[in-house]
């Protein structure tokens, strides 16, 4: 979970090879008239959420074996959709300094997620408590190192940011 530009899809794809399970990008879940709000630089409201969470949820509800899953989750109640009727999901948030972020939006190609939407992403960001926090000014490699560590001993790892 985390904001756009945090490296979600990158981490997330890494950490499910590194889990042997399905990894899912929830970028490939938002509709048409989502994605063109996030192009124009518009925030998505709860109303847009809705069937995007939704469809994350039936991912999640047909893989009972595990799955790596990209996504925002920025709030409690997104993730109170997303975890509804599941076995309690863990959540690692991808967290790092906002202009390191915005860098990293700058230099992607062909995202629709542009670095206007980060100011309200982070001002929306809400993380469970009990949350893997992991700084992404580390290399992809070391990040998923550290979140292996974290999801095996039920922790924080070292070198994490924030609360458990």
């Amino acid at each position: 979970m985390g904001v756009t530009g945090a490296g979600k899809t990158t981490i997330g794809s890494l950490l499910a090879d590194a889990l042997h399970v399905p990894f899912v990008d929830g970028d490939q879940f938002h509709d048409e008239s989502s994605i063109a709000k996030m192009r124009d630089g518009v925030p998505l409201t709860d109303h847009d959420r809705a069937g995007w969470l939704a469809r994350l949820h039936e991912v999640l509800r047909t893989h009972p074996r595990g799955i790596v899953l990209a996504a925002s989750a920025l709030t409690r109640a997104s993730r109170d959709v997303l975890d509804a009727g599941l076995e309690p999901n863990r959540y690692i948030l991808l967290r790092g300094d906002p202009d390191l972020i915005a860098q990293r939006i700058d230099r992607r190609a062909g995202h629709f997620a542009g670095v206007e939407l980060l100011a309200s992403q982070f001002a929306l960001l809400d993380p469970p408590p009990d949350a893997i926090v992991l700084d992404v000014d580390a290399p992809p490699a070391t990040i998923v190192t550290r979140a292996l560590a974290a999801l095996a001993a039920g922790v924080s790892p070292p070198g994490s940011v924030g609360p458990r």
